[in-house]
C-alpha cells in the first residue's frame, strides 16, 4: 500500500450531508461526495492487512484494496477502471449498498472501517464529470439474440455484459421506464433517477434495446404490483425468436398483514406508496395519489423499505411517523469478536430516521380499527417477547399480558419484506419453484443460472429471494456469463 500507516493516521471522515430541515424541502440527493483530498486520506487508511476480506464481503468481489490505493495516489482513471472491472453501475451501490465490505473490512476489528462506499461514491461521480464512462460496444456480433425480462439492476447488469459480449439483446419491461425496484422503489432522495437515464443512453449505444410498458407472461401481476404496461408479450413468443431468455423481475410479492381490520381504506403496501412519489418526481400526474400530509403514519417493518416510507412520510408533512419492528431491538453495537467478518446485528439509524420518527420493537399488530366512513383511525398494538421453545428449540413470539395500547394511524404502510416474485410470470413459462416460491436455478456448475425450461435461465431477486442490489448485479452478471457459454460453447466473460 502507498500509505502504510495511513490507518494510524487519518480517522474516518463520513460524507457531508444536507441537514434535516433543509433537505425535507425537496427531493434531490443530500449527501456530497467526497473531494479529492479528502478521498485521498481515506484510501491512505485502507491497511497492507494480507488478506482483504473487504473483496469477499463484497457480493461482486470489488478489489477494493487496488482502488483504495489509486485513489491515495490520486490515480482516478485507473482506479474508475478497476472499480469497473467488477461492477457494472457503481453510481448505484455508491449510494444504496449498505455497504457488507465494510463490515469485513479488517480494521473493523477493533477501529473504526475503511468508508469504502464513500471512496466508491467518488470514484464513479468523478469518471461521470471528466467524461471516462463511455459506451462500449462490442467488436463482433454473434447473430444471438438474447431477451431479458425486468429492468432492475440484475437485467440491466445481464443485459450490458450480454451487449458486449456482441449478442443483440432486448431488455423488457412492464412499467413505462427502465430501472425496476432502483426507478419505482427508491426514493429520488436516495438516488437520482438521472443516473440510471445515463446508463440507458450508455447501454443504447452498446447495442442493448429496450422495450417499456411490456409486460411478458399470461396473467397480469395483481393490482397492488406497480404495473403500467400497454402490451403483453407471451413466453411462446420470446421463445420462438431469441436463443436465450433470462427473467430478472424481481421479488415483487409483498408481506401481508391479515389481522382485522385490514380492508379498511388508507391501509397500503410500500410499493403502492413510494412508487408513486417517483412518478411525481418524475413530472407524471398521479391520480389519487397516496400522502402522507397532515396524517398520522404508521410503518410495519424496520427494513430499508420502511426507512424509505418514513423519509417520504416527512418528506409530505404528516402530522406523525411511527415505525413498529416485530422482532427485539438490536444492540447498539454488535460483538466484533463475535460476528466480524460477517454482516452483524445492531442498531442501524438512517437518514430518514433522523429527519424525524418515533420506532419501537417487539410490537404486533393486532387489529386495525375505523371511522364510518371505512377509513383507517388506529391500529392496536401489543409488545412481545421472543422466548424459545424448549421442545423445539426454535424462538417464539409471546405476547406480554397487558400490553395491548391503541395507536392513532390515518395511514399505514406494510413494509414487511416481500416473499416471492409475481408467480404468473413463472407459472406462464413453466419454471420450476423452490420452496420459497423462487425461479429454481442453481448457482454451480456448467448450467448455473438455468432453469428446468431450456433456454431460460433465472437471476437477481427473482432466483435468490429478496436481497440487496449489490447482489442483483452480482447475479445479472454471472447469468450472462452462463447465457454467453450456453450460447457460443464458452464465455470470456467475468463471473
Amino acid at each position: 500500500m502507498g500509505k502504510v500507516t495511513g490507518f494510524l493516521e487519518f480517522q474516518r471522515l463520513s460524507e457531508a450531508a444536507e441537514p434535516p430541515q433543509a433537505r425535507l424541502k425537496h427531493w434531490k440527493e443530500f449527501v456530497l461526495h467526497l473531494d479529492d483530498a479528502a478521498a485521498s486520506k481515506q484510501g491512505a487508511r485502507c491497511m497492507d492487512c494480507g488478506i482483504p476480506f473487504c473483496q469477499s464481503g463484497c457480493p461482486v468481489n470489488n478489489i477494493i484494496p487496488d482502488w483504495n490505493d489509486l485513489v491515495f495516489r490520486q490515480d482516478w482513471k485507473q482506479a474508475l477502471e478497476v472499480l469497473h472491472s467488477t461492477n457494472n453501475f457503481p453510481e448505484f451501490t455508491g449510494r444504496v449498498c449498505p455497504a457488507p465490505c465494510e463490515a469485513a473490512c479488517t480494521l473493523n476489528i477493533n477501529s473504526d472501517p475503511v468508508g469504502i462506499k464513500s471512496i466508491e461514491h467518488a470514484i464513479i461521480d468523478k469518471g461521470w464529470e471528466e467524461g471516462w464512462v463511455v459506451p462500449q460496444p462490442p467488436a463482433a456480433r454473434t447473430g444471438k439474440k438474447v431477451a431479458v425480462i425486468g429492468s432492475g439492476p440484475a437485467g440491466m447488469a445481464a443485459a450490458q455484459q450480454l451487449a458486449r459480449a456482441g449478442h443483440d439483446v432486448t431488455l423488457f419491461e412492464k412499467n413505462d421506464r427502465i430501472g425496476g425496484l432502483l426507478r419505482y422503489g427508491i426514493p429520488d432522495f436516495k438516488m437520482e433517477k438521472s443516473h440510471i437515464d445515463r446508463r440507458v443512453e450508455q447501454m443504447k449505444a452498446e447495442g442493448v434495446r429496450f422495450r417499456t410498458g411490456v409486460f411478458v407472461g399470461t396473467a397480469p401481476p395483481p393490482s397492488h404490483i406497480p404495473n403500467l404496461a400497454k402490451e403483453t408479450v407471451s413466453p411462446e413468443t420470446l421463445s420462438k425468436e431469441f436463443d436465450a431468455v433470462l427473467l430478472t423481475g424481481g421479488a415483487e410479492q409483498p408481506r401481508d398483514l391479515p389481522v382485522p381490520g385490514r380492508e379498511l381504506k388508507g391501509i397500503h403496501f410500500a410499493m403502492e406508496f413510494l412508487p408513486q412519489q417517483n412518478r411525481t418526481v418524475a413530472g407524471d400526474e398521479v391520480a389519487g395519489q397516496i400522502k402522507a400530509t397532515g396524517r398520522h403514519v404508521v410503518v410495519i417493518g424496520g427494513g430499508d423499505t420502511g426507512s424509505d416510507c418514513v423519509g417520504t412520510s416527512n418528506r409530505h408533512g404528516a402530522a406523525s411517523v411511527t415505525q413498529y419492528e416485530l422482532m427485539p431491538q438490536p444492540p447498539e453495537q454488535e460483538n466484533k469478536a463475535l460476528t466480524w467478518p460477517y454482516w452483524p446485528s445492531k442498531m442501524r439509524t438512517s437518514s430518514s430516521h433522523e429527519e424525524g420518527c418515533e420506532r419501537d420493537w417487539a410490537i404486533t399488530t393486532k387489529e386495525f380499527r375505523g371511522d364510518e366512513q371505512g377509513n383507517v383511525r388506529a391500529l392496536v398494538t401489543a409488545r412481545v417477547e421472543w422466548k424459545r421453545d424448549e421442545a423445539t428449540g426454535q424462538m417464539r413470539m409471546v405476547e406480554v399480558a397487558g400490553s395491548e395500547q391503541e395507536v392513532p394511524a390515518e395511514l399505514v404502510l406494510f413494509a414487511m419484506g416481500f416473499v416471492a416474485p409475481v408467480a404468473s410470470v413463472l407459472d406462464a413459462f413453466g419454471v420450476d419453484k423452490d420452496g420459497r416460491g423462487n425461479a429454481r436455478a442453481t448457482t454451480d456448475g456448467e448450467k448455473s443460472y438455468a432453469t428446468n425450461v431450456p433456454k431460460v435461465f433465472a437471476a437477481g431477486d427473482m432466483r435468490r429471494g429478496q436481497s440487496l442490489v449489490v447482489w442483483a448485479i452480482r447475479e445479472g452478471r454471472q447469468a450472462a456469463q452462463s447465457v454467453d457459454a450456453f450460447l457460443m460453447g464458452s464465455s470470456d466473460l467475468p463471473r
